[in-house]
């Protein structure tokens, strides 16, 4: 990750830290953005956080109670201690090993490009996300306008070409282990399965009905949009990110039989649910959070409906 980039002068003032008011600091906790002086500075998944943070506090609300313990009370024991444990920039938990998820991402797609190794091109028609019916090789294949919403989403973990899967793995190992790290599992898992669905459904609707098309790319662009979010949440230099993503972007409109629709709506998708998993106010955060997978799952599913309806009326 590249190092944090410096503030221009407008938005340069003299800041001190919030337990102590004697020194001034430039810097300041991830979760709750209140200055901190190095020695309140706990280093974290991703930046660092205040002590209140690490140990679980977040600010009051009401009647001037100031900064209050949450899911704490007398004799909570196990409740207690888990309240304790520290949280991601993005509110949820940090977890020892922050790639698993991305590891068991990782896993299931190489067993699935295996599969289709063994079991052959019957398998990748069965499992490629594929429009409206047709006759193909191994004989009459039904699409998602059939029924089959199941494409949506085995299409996002099936590869036939070496190089295909070893690109898209590539990509969602060095972008998976960071944002995992920093949303979260069941954020970043929320994140990764949107993205694909995101991608899917648009090359649902606007891709030609009797194409097929197949990869994690959507899921991995997906990514990329959040890792601009993230970035810029941090205020990190994201010029590194951002030529990465036009290189993509350029080889996704040049190349041919890469299915540009999965790439772009993985892009977006993913880029709404990192603003929605990052700039949640804290108070409201779990309500925004996943009010906004809903919300994006829903638009995902009538996206589908309404092209179903034009391939079937």
């Amino acid at each position: 990750m590249a190092e944090q980039e410096q503030e221009h002068p407008a938005d340069q003032r003299v800041r001190h830290c919030y337990r102590h008011p004697e020194r001034e600091t430039g810097n300041t906790c991830v979760r709750c953005e209140r200055p901190i002086c190095p020695d309140c500075m706990i280093s974290a998944a991703v930046g660092y956080q205040c002590p209140e943070c690490v140990r679980g506090v977040a600010p009051g609300h009401a009647g001037g109670a100031g900064w209050r313990r949450v899911q704490r009370s007398a004799g909570a024991g196990a409740g207690a201690s888990r309240a304790s444990r520290p949280r991601t920039i993005a509110g949820g938990t940090q977890a020892a090993d922050p790639r698993l998820i991305t590891k068991i991402l990782i896993g299931v797609n190489v067993a699935v490009f295996l599969a289709t190794k063994v079991y052959g091109g019957r398998l990748v028609e069965e499992l490629m996300l594929f429009g409206h019916a047709t006759t193909a090789p191994f004989g009459p294949m039904e699409g998602v306008a059939e029924g089959q919403w199941y494409r949506l989403v085995t299409s996002m973990f099936l590869h036939q070409q070496v190089w295909h899967i070893a690109t898209n793995m590539l990509g969602l190992w060095f972008l998976g282990g960071p944002l995992e790290a920093a949303l979260g599992r069941l954020r970043f898992t929320a994140l990764y399965l949107l993205s694909g669905l995101g991608g899917g459904a648009l090359t649902y609707l606007i891709a030609v009905p009797a194409q097929g098309s197949l990869g994690a790319s959507g899921a991995i662009f997906g990514l990329f949009g959040a890792m601009v979010v993230l970035m810029r949440r941090l205020n990190y230099d994201m010029r590194p990110i951002l030529i990465l993503i036009a290189i993509n972007l350029v080889f996704t409109f040049t190349f041919p039989d890469i299915a540009w629709q999965a790439h772009i709506g993985g892009l977006v998708v993913g880029g709404l649910t990192a603003l929605a998993m990052v700039h949640a106010p804290q108070h409201r955060r779990t309500l925004v959070q996943f009010g906004t997978c809903a919300l994006l799952l829903a638009v995902v599913a009538a996206v589908c409906v309404l092209r179903t309806y034009q391939l079937t009326a």
